[in-house]
């Protein structure tokens, strides 16, 4: 039933858009690039902080009129900045908490833009992206964890702000073509080409690239830095072939494929094989 109801409002507004697009063309673009960026889910409401963040020392920082959240778990001097993926926060890393924390190491948490208790509505890797410049100026981290979009944000910061002092990246399940996200959500809504051709044309202006050329596993060509790509097989959010894109190109990473995951990819052995990966010197 509730597949039907979602169905049928993703259609609705679908259409809504579709027919605005006949006479206001970009009233009708800037509303289906608010749906596509805007999450709906994710936010820590009344203050009510996840135990899992709980222990951990706040700072809030601010970038480009937005106050985005950190939670640190104080360590050593090398640094371990953790990037959450769409429609979740900082708490997602529960688990992989449990097997970063011995080795010691400084560990950061963002709430992404729009996420947690950052504030904001757009969210999208370029946007991500700045706010990682903004910590990795302030922090300096060594390692970098992204799940979903966390993982293409990475992407998108190490092309437009290279940085030799990162030493080690990991990717969880996270997508590498902005135009198969873009092609989703317009095959989701059913929009039509004057929708879709519009969207586009807003996304090199805003983004300054081509929609084309806005993939993770192009930029990741000119990556130096050691990397663990992990997807399951069974991704039913992200596609396997794109995890599969970024190893190829990535030329020192280690691709590692699961079963049975899902896009969480919360997984005891997989965790403990990212913690045996930052530990080497």
């Amino acid at each position: 039933m509730k597949k039907i109801q979602y169905f049928l409002i993703t259609k609705s507004v679908g259409l809504y858009i579709n027919l605005i697009s006949y006479f206001h063309p970009e009233k009708a673009k800037h509303i289906a690039y608010s749906i596509f960026s805007q999450p709906r889910k994710g936010k820590i409401k009344n203050g009510k902080l996840p135990k899992t963040l709980q222990n951990a020392k706040q700072e809030t920082l601010h970038y480009d009129g937005e106050a985005f959240q950190t939670y640190i778990w104080q360590g050593s001097e090398d640094i371990i900045l953790l990037l959450h993926g769409w429609e979740s926060n900082a708490a997602r890393w529960k688990k992989l908490l449990n097997h970063l924390k011995p080795l010691g190491q400084t560990i950061i948490a963002i709430d992404a833009p729009a996420h947690g208790q950052s504030t904001g509505k757009e969210f999208n890797a370029p946007r991500y992206a700045e706010f990682i410049h903004v910590l990795a100026q302030k922090y300096q981290p060594k390692t970098l964890i992204g799940h979903s979009i966390g993982g293409a944000a990475i992407a998108f910061y190490l092309n437009k702000y290279p940085n030799d002092q990162i030493e080690k990246i990991v990717m969880l399940g996270a997508p590498s073509n902005f135009k198969k996200i873009s092609d989703n959500f317009i095959q989701l809504l059913s929009l039509n080409k004057t929708v879709k051709n519009r969207l586009e044309q807003y996304y090199q202006q805003k983004f300054n690239i081509h929609i084309d050329d806005f993939a993770g596993h192009l930029f990741a060509q000119n990556f130096l830095q050691k990397a663990i790509i992990a997807h399951d097989i069974n991704d039913p959010v992200i596609l396997v072939e794109e995890g599969r894109q970024y190893a190829s190109a990535w030329k020192n990473a280690t691709y590692i494929e699961t079963q049975g995951l899902g896009h969480s990819m919360h997984n005891k052995e997989l965790y403990q094989k990212i913690a045996l990966f930052i530990a080497e010197a």
